[in-house]
């Protein structure tokens, strides 16, 4: 290792002064009481479980120790985020059962898109259940709580009060689908980065649809390097054909940071249309990106290859999905269980992140480090002039 020399140390001393200095750093904490989250199944934490099919164990089994809705062996960057923040975990808002939105609502769905696909869930694996359709649900709630939560009782023990729509924080992690289903239609990359422009003027109008109901601290993180995903690799061998040095599909990933870039764009020009917003640009494409192709470095291994999956050079078959069994003798069999040890894997089931490295990931967002502005999440509330 490279010995820490007296400059870089004066540097570093520099760097802390002036984050000290900032406003970032000086404005106070938001104590947001509430979280409302869009998304897909980075975020779902049980809707598409209520919805359509229940995840199966073994997901959950690392904190939950039983399936808990979430496509992972445990929690997910929002739940962390939720949890750093003193609140609740967010239960789904299409899970009706047992759940508590006094802190807020999730409406993340797995399989979700930005743009509304014209596909059956069935041919494509998209949700129809797009990111239109999760701001209209939240239309309703944000009005229909307010009617219930009149009536007293339990009604305003399970909702959230009036004020706190406007103080929440609005939390948006999707567009990774809208993306790799351009390639299962056979697109290619050129035709995928044509249709962003629309994608985001879709994503640009919720945004806005959530300031008009008084959404003010927005929190969004842009996608992440889908090239790097191991049913990626296995479901489109033309595309990991063309892998950068680290083995990640160079195509894929060049879209996706398109896509983000774009999105970096519409983070600009939307501080200008909403005036009263707080948005924060967060860049967790580059902490995957590190993560899957540093992980021996950060204590992780085998980043290309599902922990909980069925065989394969990575793992993971397309139709024996994590849980998948079989019946053998009149007897169901778990076939597509989990490794031995998800604490030091990068990917849970080919697609999603285990417990650990949506840990780590959140342990690197939290300070704002990898954020535009540099705010913390916990003053993500306060309006910054970075221009």
């Amino acid at each position: 290792m490279e010995p820490y020399s007296f400059e870089k140390f004066i540097f570093g001393i520099l760097v802390w002064v002036a984050l000290l200095t900032s406003p970032c750093i000086s404005s106070a904490p938001c104590n947001f009481p509430a979280i409302f989250n869009f998304g897909d199944s980075n975020s779902d934490t049980g809707a598409i479980s209520a919805v359509f099919s229940p995840a199966p164990p073994p997901n959950g089994e690392t904190y939950f120790q039983a399936p808990a809705g979430r496509f992972s062996d445990g929690r997910l960057i929002i739940d962390f985020i939720a949890d750093s923040l003193g609140l609740p975990l967010l239960n789904a808002y299409l899970d009706a059962v047992g759940s508590n939105f006094s802190h807020g609502a999730n409406f993340a769905t797995a399989g979700s898109t930005i743009r509304p696909q014209n596909t059956t869930r069935s041919q494509s694996g998209a949700s129809p259940i797009s990111l239109d359709f999760q701001s209209a649900e939240f239309s309703s709630f944000r009005t229909r709580s307010q009617i219930f939560r009149k009536k007293g009782g339990v009604f305003a023990e399970l909702l959230p009060k009036e004020e706190y729509f406007s103080s929440a924080l609005y939390t948006f992690d999707i567009g990774q689908n809208d993306l790799v289903y351009g390639y299962k239609l056979n697109f290619t990359t050129e035709q995928v980065k044509a249709y962003v422009p629309d994608v985001l003027d879709q994503y640009s109008k919720v945004i806005k649809d959530v300031y008009a109901l008084g959404g003010r601290a927005f929190w969004i993180h842009n996608t992440g390097p889908a090239g790097c995903l191991p049913y990626v690799l296995e479901l489109f061998p033309i595309l990991a054909a063309q892998v950068d040095k680290h083995g990640c599909s160079a195509p894929v990933n060049e879209v996706a940071q398109f896509f983000n870039q774009r999105l970096k764009e519409l983070v600009g020009q939307l501080r200008k249309e909403l005036p009263l917003a707080a948005i924060t640009y967060v860049d967790v494409y580059t902490l995957k990106y590190t993560l899957i192709t540093k992980a021996k470095e950060l204590g992780f291994e085998h980043p290309f290859v599902a922990c909980c999956g069925h065989g394969g050079k990575y793992n993971f078959n397309n139709s024996r999905r994590c849980g998948a069994k079989i019946t053998v003798g009149g007897k169901e069999i778990l076939i597509a269980n989990s490794c031995k040890n998800p604490s030091v894997r990068v990917s849970w089931d080919g697609i999603h992140f285990t417990e650990a490295a949506n840990h780590w990931i959140f342990q690197q967002i939290i300070n704002g480090s990898f954020s535009d502005p540099p705010v913390p999440l916990n003053r993500a509330c306060n309006k910054l002039d970075i221009n």
